[in-house]
């Protein structure tokens, strides 16, 4: 499967649908279990490293995309809003080693992730809004879109494996 991604520039919108052969909770608890996510989230050769996630309104996931030669990128997502196995909505932020955000250099993305049941799988539909459409071609020339296609890539690898129950 692939990801079908849609940019609304008037908007500073980017939609990624994407549908994987898993039932919601399985999905649900890929993106939301940072052990898990450890897994999948970073496009091969890099890997994810999470330092601390406490996946509840007002908590946050800090992690490091770890590439091939030790280089690490720190990311921080602040959890806004979640509601079990339907949504997530949170701040997906660059920052450093210590969660400090960059916001200067590197634009941060407003996310919400939806899980809708899809015959006998799910479909992720993850929306990301930027403050402008400078900040979005910004993320976008960085090689979001592909990496993010490479991630749900190992997601499915993952699914299909049994190791998420």
């Amino acid at each position: 499967m692939e990801n079908k991604t849609k940019i609304t520039k008037s908007a500073n919108r980017m939609v990624v649908l994407r549908n994987f052969d898993a039932p919601v909770p399985q999905v649900w608890r890929a993106w939301t279990d940072s052990e898990l996510l450890d897994q999948w989230w970073a496009p091969k050769p890099y890997k994810a490293r999470t330092q601390i996630m406490n996946f509840i309104e007002g908590g946050f996931w800090h992690y490091a995309m770890v590439g091939p030669e030790t280089e690490e990128m720190w990311a921080r997502f602040d959890y806004q809003s979640i509601c079990v196995h339907d949504y997530f909505k949170g701040k997906d932020s660059f920052c450093d080693a210590d969660g400090v955000k960059n916001e200067d250099d590197f634009p941060g993305m407003d996310w919400t992730n939806t899980f809708i049941e899809s015959g006998e799988g799910t479909q992720v539909r993850v929306e990301i809004t930027f403050k402008s459409e400078i900040d979005m071609e910004k993320i976008a020339k960085m090689g979001f879109i592909e990496g993010f296609t490479a991630a749900h890539q190992n997601l499915d690898h993952l699914l299909k494996s049994g190791a998420v129950r």
